[in-house]
Parts: C-alpha cells; structure tokens; sequence
C-alpha cells in the first residue's frame, strides 16, 4: 500500500534535508574550511574552489498542490571548472503523485573525460529504474537546456525527466528511492571533475570567457523561471553567479579553446564514448 499523504510529504521532506546536509557536508569538505550558512536555503560565497554554491530546500503546499524539492547551483571558482546545477522534487495536486528530476553540467572548456564521466555516473544512476530510461532523460535534457533566442545549448546536458509516477504497489516507494539516489549520485558524477580541475592555472583571459559563459547561465535561468509560474524566487536568485558579463555581439576568436566550446556542446551519445576516465 501506499504511505498515507502525510506520511508521503514527511518521507520526501526527509529525504531532502537529509541530501542536503550530506551534499553540504561533501561540498564543504572540498571547499576546505569554507563553510555553507544555515537554513533552508544554504550558501556558500566566496570559497577557495567555489565563488557561490547554493543547496537549497523549497516547499509549498496550499489547498491543491504540493511540492518540496533541491535545487542545486554551483559556480566555482577556476574556469576550467565546469558549474553545475541540479534538481530534485516531489510534487502532489489532487489524486495525483510524481517525481521530477534533472542535472546538467556547464562547461567553459571541454573535456572529453569529464564530460564522458559525467553522463557515465548519471546512465548508471537511471539504469537502476530501467535500462531505457537513461536515453529517454537525455534526449529531453538535450531538448530543454537550450537557450531558444539564441538556438544553441548553454552546457553538455545531463539528464531531466517529469512526472515520473512508477506503476504498482511500491510505485510510490521506488520514485521516492529513485529522487534520494539522485541527490547521492550529485557527487560522485561532479565532485571527480572539480578535483581534477581546481588547480588548473589560468588567467584573465580565462576570467573574462568565464564570467561571459555566466552570462548565457542567467539567460537560461531567467528563461526558465519565467515559465515556472510557482519558482521560488529566493532560490533562483541565490542560484545566480555573483559576477557575470555580457557583451554585445562577442564571439571569441576563430580556432581559440573558447571557439571550440560551441562545437563541444553539441548533444552527443558521451556514456558510449570511449574517452578515458579518471575518478
């Protein structure tokens, strides 16, 4: 049988702050010393690998619909360093019950191994619902992180998926199960590149690229807010990077490592790759 409604709303809100503060926890142990504030809404700024990082609870819950969820946003610090952003929710309206989910990685500069790596830990973590999943939560991260005005991706995608209601008797447990393993599978898909990445020299140029690639960051954020009509909008706002640019008709020079991004962020098969992997 299913938990009753309460017992289901107690069970997603534990999941949730339990993920939260072990992320947290990971993060700050990465991040070594700097520390997230306290709350449902948890920040990081101005961290030795992290510029801002936010982990954050949200919940609302009025006379026909509920829903609680994690979003996750991290900026760091070094531009070789791809940002990342996640999220998890459980959302209730009538009768009705389901899970949605979604991360994607966000590049300056690619790399093979890391993108490989990332969709690798990301098609093993869908495997475990059902081996066709992951390609079906591909394709609609790959159709949704786009920016439409511009017509081109903002990062390699990841995965997304909405109203997932697993059929059966333990329907219920097996999505709640599905949204924790998400939330644990955050650091072993992003926190190997970030260790990888961190020490990487780079220098204004680096900066400058970095802080324009912000700029297609908040585009898509914005955009999406927008056509969320019950985003919170403290989380989307502490999700925003803390220095961004934009400039009018930029487009880097021909044949540059930075010219090369738009080439590396077009959707392809990267679990399949036979890119080396390092952990």
């Amino acid at each position: 049988m299913l938990p009753g409604e309460d017992d289901r709303r107690d069970a997603v809100k534990a999941i949730l702050s339990s993920g939260q503060r072990e992320l947290v926890a990971e993060l700050e142990r990465l991040d070594g010393g700097a520390r997230f504030g306290r709350g449902r809404v948890r920040l990081l700024e101005d961290g030795d690998v992290f510029e801002r990082a936010g982990v954050c609870v949200t919940s609302a819950d009025d006379s026909d619909f509920f829903t609680s969820g994690l979003s996750v946003v991290l900026h760091p610090r070094n531009p070789w360093v791809p940002a990342f952003r996640a999220a998890f929710r459980y959302c209730e309206s009538g009768d009705a019950w389901w899970f949605e989910g979604a991360a994607e990685l966000l590049p300056c500069y690619g790399f093979a191994e890391d993108a490989t790596h990332f969709h690798r830990v990301l098609k093993n973590y869908c495997d475990t619902l059902d081996p066709a999943f992951h390609a079906q939560a591909k394709r609609a991260a790959d159709d949704r992180f786009r920016l439409p005005h511009r017509a081109e991706p903002h990062g390699i995608g990841g995965i997304a998926f909405d109203h997932l209601s697993p059929s059966g008797p333990h329907g219920w447990r097996r999505g709640a199960a599905f949204t924790a393993a998400g939330i644990a599978t955050i650091a072993p898909a992003y926190l190997p590149i970030v260790r990888r990445r961190r020490d990487l020299p780079h220098g204004e140029r680096e900066r400058q690229w970095q802080l324009h690639r912000r700029g297609r960051f908040v585009e898509s954020a914005l955009f999406h807010a927008a056509s969320a009509p019950r985003a919170d909008a403290e989380a989307v706002l502490t999700a925003l990077p803390p220095l961004v640019r934009w400039d009018a008709g930029f487009a880097p020079e021909p044949g540059s490592p930075e010219a090369e991004l738009a080439s590396f962020l077009v959707p392809r098969d990267w679990a399949g790759e036979t890119a080396a992997v390092v952990g």
